[in-house]
């Protein structure tokens, strides 16, 4: 499998990323034996990474996770990043972090890993993180600094949701080195010039930004939320973007589907593989359900890019925002 380097810190990364959240679920819903399976073949395929969080399954992600890499031959264990949220409410951002890092190392039977993220949307609304707190002194970005100093971690990063101008903020501070970005096939903004009405968060820039200054990428929700895998409802679909409600996306995800009708694979392959095309994403952190999900996943990176003809018809699509 195609490996990329991550950004500034030098990692090499697989194009796809084994997901262990709660949309997926594969951590967290399925039987022992089929969990094994699925990282065996993750291995087997080449993928090298796996991204969770102490929020999914509140820690029973990191638990499996820990538990199914402790059966490995230290050789064999892909990396592992993993995220925290904190209190804006709380100060002692240090001691936050630490504490959260410090139950998910236990978790993950490990005494550092390569990579932490900061969970918390961004912005100035309800439950988002102001920029101040991320940037000041005091704030989230240097007691990052701190537990890096402890060893903790070799690299730190940010989930680039919320405000598009304040995620971009902290990737142009210089102080990240990776960033967890939204990319679709419904909103690709992230990667594209989008003008005029959007229906959702317009990411326009972003990607750029990344590039700019070296910041690896790990492209999230690339299924949004399953929408974009199957017209089968299964509970969910959680949105983290504006105007995402089921309904709402399902009619974009139908319309993209509509441009894609002639391209060989499945409606999965087909948007993963439109992730996969883009240059600015290092890898693409892919939720799985079932194990024939993954299988899917490995065969969509052997696909052919989507023809030229193809991009400019969702450029279209995107330009008069699916109306």
């Amino acid at each position: 499998m195609k490996q990329c380097s991550l950004g500034r810190t030098g990692l090499q990364i697989s194009e796809l990323v084994f997901g262990g959240g709660f949309v997926g679920g594969i951590l967290l819903h399925a039987s022992d034996e089929t969990r094994r399976d699925a990282i065996q073949l993750a291995i087997q395929a080449g993928i090298n990474w796996i991204d969770t969080a102490a929020s999914y399954g509140n820690g029973q992600s990191e638990e499996v996770v820990g538990e199914l890499l402790s059966e490995l031959p230290d050789k064999e264990r892909p990396q592992v990043s993993t995220k925290f949220r904190v209190d804006p409410k709380g100060d002692d951002y240090t001691g936050q972090i630490r504490r959260s890092l410090d139950q998910s190392l236990r978790r993950l039977q490990m005494t550092s890993v390569p990579l932490v993220q900061l969970h918390n949307q961004l912005g100035s609304g309800d439950q988002q993180l102001p920029l101040n707190e991320v940037m000041r002194s005091g704030g989230v970005l240097e007691a990052l600094d701190r537990i890096r100093a402890e060893g903790l971690t070799d690299f730190i990063g940010f989930t680039a949701l919320g405000d598009a101008s304040v995620c971009c903020a902290v990737v142009e501070s210089g102080r990240i080195d990776t960033a967890q970005v939204y990319y679709n096939l419904i909103n690709p903004s992230a990667g594209f010039d989008i003008e005029g009405h959007w229906h959702s968060d317009n990411y326009t820039g972003l990607l750029k930004a990344c590039q700019q200054f070296n910041v690896g990428v790990l492209g999230i929700r690339v299924y949004a939320a399953g929408i974009l895998a199957s017209r089968v409802q299964h509970g969910r679909e959680i949105p983290v973007t504006q105007n995402s409600d089921y309904d709402s996306e399902l009619k974009r995800a139908d319309m993209a589907r509509e441009v894609l009708v002639d391209m060989g694979g499945s409606d999965a392959q087909k948007a993963l593989r439109f992730v996969l095309d883009q240059d600015a994403i290092h890898g693409a952190v892919i939720g799985l359900a079932e194990l024939s999900h993954l299988q899917e996943a490995i065969h969509a990176t052997q696909m052919d890019p989507l023809s030229s003809s193809v991009t400019e018809a969702l450029k279209t699509l995107w330009s008069r925002d699916y109306r």
